[in-house]
């Protein structure tokens, strides 16, 4: 195998991320994501390793399907209390050089016209190494607390389309490549005649003026989603260029991988255009042994409450209703759709009862995993991808930033020895370094025939 393998460091602004209760661990400084330092620190051991970016989940509400309101949410610290992602990025951007950013943000409680200007800043200030994950916000809480109703599950993704189509627009279309001059003899900063309202009239929204913000280095961010249902897919193949998946087995994920490769096709675009990373966490030591022993240590501070309450969210079931021996069936629900069928429709010869589902989910969530040393895990990963074609993988923490530290001083050498993982980052921007193309979304990306349009 010669395909090198990708790799993000996943992560969020918060102290109980995928693994709950885990904070409680004794070697655990999750405690201390309010502290800037914290994350400039993360963000240069990342560095060391090569590490391509860090992801930042977001979730704007609170999980409380579990038992009908917020308590488990609030007593195992599952993804609550959480502050804004885009808020770290500038201080981790100002400690290096070739990390990528990808911040998620949801199209479902902000309007686009400010949201696109806070992401051309970040592009700007990071030297473009800006990425946004693009979320449809399913939790019910969310839409409360801002007094809006809930959207089902197809009118997000159709509110997404448009979204895109506004921030695609203003990135893209409303500043000319030549419109700054920045001339002190003449006294032209910009030339207003290659400045342009974008004049969008659509379902959701009315924006008639120009972008705020001159053009960034990649003008658009690198683009992110998380989607797997069917409606997700045919979202992702128009418009990402990296997908987060998180399938419970090889055989869920070779069949993901398909269909979103097909998916792409579909769209008119080509297969190396998308990178699809898996979800996965690694419990990684010097020997097998030791891997072992800290999966055990790990396991005594997991929250099995925490676990249900993080899937209630997901798949708006409510888990407390459930015997632990009760297994799980298709549900029809206006949450995460993919994470209800990759328990109960992706491998017919597995059935899951709750209880092993909060074992599964107490130690990195919905992602599988993996546990050896550096050689066993390295392994374990080349395995994933010749069986399943997927392009890397979003590692999650277990106890921060000890799981992170151990991925970058044991895994990334055996994996660079193996000619796996890259030894120094390309140059340029995050795109560039994703894909060698330059800066700009290419040619066959939905924004192309924006740009053909606006030359008009």
């Amino acid at each position: 195998m010669t395909k090198q393998i990708r790799l993000n460091a996943f992560a969020m602004n918060t102290v109980g991320h995928l693994s709950p209760g885990l904070w409680r661990h004794p070697r655990d400084q999750a405690t201390r994501y309010t502290d800037i330092h914290y994350w400039v620190e993360l963000a240069k051991t990342l560095e060391r390793g090569c590490i391509d970016g860090l992801f930042i989940a977001d979730v704007l509400g609170v999980y409380d399907v579990y038992g009908g309101n917020a308590d488990a949410a609030l007593r195992s610290a599952a993804q609550v209390p959480v502050n804004d992602p885009l808020q770290l990025v500038p201080a981790m951007a100002a400690a290096t050089r070739h990390l990528g950013f990808g911040v998620t943000a949801s199209v479902s409680f902000e309007h686009p016209y400010p949201f696109a200007r806070r992401m051309s800043t970040l592009d700007h200030l990071t030297q473009g190494r800006a990425g946004w994950n693009i979320v449809t916000s399913y939790l019910a809480s969310g839409a409360r607390n801002l007094g809006q109703p809930p959207l089902s599950h197809d009118q997000r993704y159709a509110l997404a389309e448009e979204y895109l189509q506004v921030c695609y627009k203003l990135w893209e279309t409303s500043w000319e490549d030549d419109a700054v001059q920045a001339d002190r003899a003449t006294g032209v900063y910009a030339d207003p005649r290659k400045v342009h309202g974008i004049d969008h009239q659509g379902t959701w929204f009315k924006v008639p003026g120009f972008h705020l913000s001159e053009p960034s280095p990649q003008r658009s961010p690198v683009i992110y989603q998380a989607g797997a249902s069917s409606r997700g897919r045919a979202f992702a193949a128009a418009h990402a260029e990296c997908v987060f998946v998180a399938a419970p087995s090889k055989a869920v994920l070779r069949k993901q991988v398909a269909e979103l490769r097909a998916a792409v096709a579909a769209a008119g675009r080509a297969a190396d255009e998308v990178q699809i990373l898996e979800q996965l966490t690694v419990i990684v030591a010097p020997t097998d042994q030791q891997a072992l022993a800290l999966l055990d240590e790990y396991r005594q501070y997991a929250s099995a409450s925490g676990a249900l309450t993080l899937m209630a969210g997901w798949t708006g079931i409510d888990f407390a209703e459930y015997a632990p021996d009760q297994v799980l069936r298709d549900v029809p629900s206006d949450a995460i759709q993919s994470a209800v069928e990759a328990f109960t429709r992706a491998d017919p010869t597995r059935t899951w009862t709750t209880a092993e589902i909060a074992e599964y989910c107490a130690i990195g969530g919905d992602g599988p995993v993996l546990v050896g040393s550096a050689q066993t895990v390295a392994d374990q990963l080349q395995e994933w991808v010749e069986e399943t074609g997927v392009d890397g993988f979003n590692l999650a923490s277990v106890v921060a930033p000890e799981t992170f530290a151990a991925v970058v001083d044991l895994l990334v050498p055996e994996l660079q020895a193996r000619g796996l993982f890259k030894r120094a980052y390309p140059p340029g921007t995050l795109r560039n370094k994703l894909f060698g193309r330059g800066d700009r979304l290419g040619g066959s990306h939905p924004v192309a025939a924006l740009r053909r349009e606006a030359r008009r």
